[in-house]
């Protein structure tokens, strides 16, 4: 890059005002994020809400599937249920986390976490039951979160790269479920 084109970016932008960055940082009431969010963290709390929910149903229902599917056959399958039901709980802490970090509260409350979540509970008994609602939660999944990373846009890049490296995992997960049906 020349100085003539580092010259001219640094025109039309101007320099850091690092006296008024440490200014704003100092009013501690945005919490984690700095005054320059220029997210509605409102919308996307609740965004994460919903999306906590789902991870948790998730959990359950993937734990659910790991302890009831039988036989010996099955055993590969119940070890893939168990490995997702975790990764699950971990975009779960995750979400949680960064709700905090917007000021907001995870709702992990049991009594509305079904009607919160996207995605939904399954108690099949049949193995081939168990996957086919497993694939269609995780596309329910990733659906959602297409959408949210749509509707966040630029404003918030944590919470948007947060989400797009948890589609990523779910994208995976429905792989696998895929491939399990097949």
């Amino acid at each position: 890059m020349s100085n003539a084109n580092s010259d001219d970016q640094h025109t039309q932008h101007g320099p850091i005002d690092v006296a008024a960055i440490r200014q704003a940082a100092r009013n501690l009431d945005g919490g984690a994020v700095s005054s320059g969010y220029k997210g509605n963290r409102k919308e996307i709390i609740d965004m994460l809400n919903a999306a906590l929910a789902t991870e948790l149903v998730c959990v359950m229902r993937y734990k659910r599937h790991y302890y009831t599917a039988a036989g010996l056959v099955n055993e590969p399958i119940k070890a893939e249920f168990l490995e997702h039901a975790q990764q699950e709980a971990d975009h779960a802490d995750r979400i949680a986390e960064r709700i905090v970090q917007l000021n907001g509260e995870p709702d992990f409350n049991p009594s509305s976490l079904a009607e919160r979540s996207h995605a939904e509970y399954d108690d099949s008994s049949d193995i081939k039951a168990m996957i086919r609602a497993n694939l269609v939660a995780e596309r329910v999944a990733i659906e959602s979160y297409r959408q949210m990373i749509e509707r966040i846009g630029d404003t918030d890049p944590t919470t948007k790269h947060l989400l797009i490296d948890i589609m990523a995992v779910e994208e995976e997960h429905a792989d696998d479920m895929k491939d399990l049906l097949d």
